[in-house]
């Protein structure tokens, strides 16, 4: 498949799991899940879901295995809501990229804290000026 047409494939199953989360579930345990993406696989025989969650390493444990528990809910809104010639199997995997990025921020800001001259708007000299 084209790369557009994927990325509007990946786009829609986020949609549609994200709202089957919300609306299909009653399980406490997915009450903090966020859908942060999917990557469907080009023949659409399954897909990855990205999701994060609030709260500790137990409750991402916890929200996993609900999530894992649920997905055949979940596939059947897929196969219901999509027009795609297959529903894919779906997989869900914690997203560490938003850790990462506050993790980053984090370094970022104790760097600007340390240095003077960037807090105040300034491009601190690069080393050999």
């Amino acid at each position: 498949m084209a790369i557009s047409r994927m990325r509007r494939v990946n786009e829609v199953m986020r949609q549609v799991i994200s709202e089957g989360i919300t609306s299909d579930l009653s399980d406490p345990r997915v009450d903090m899940v966020t859908v942060n993406s999917v990557e469907t696989a080009p023949d659409l025989s399954a897909a990855k879901v990205f999701v994060t969650v609030l709260g500790d390493d137990q409750a991402r444990e916890d929200a996993l295995a609900g999530l894992r528990r649920a997905h055949g809910v979940l596939q059947s809104r897929i196969a219901r809501e999509t027009s795609m010639k297959r529903t894919p199997t779906l997989s869900f995997k914690y997203d560490e990229s938003v850790e990462t990025g506050l993790r980053i921020a984090a370094l970022l800001d104790a760097d600007a804290e340390d240095d003077p001259n960037l807090t105040s708007g300034e491009v601190a000299d690069e080393p050999g000026n």
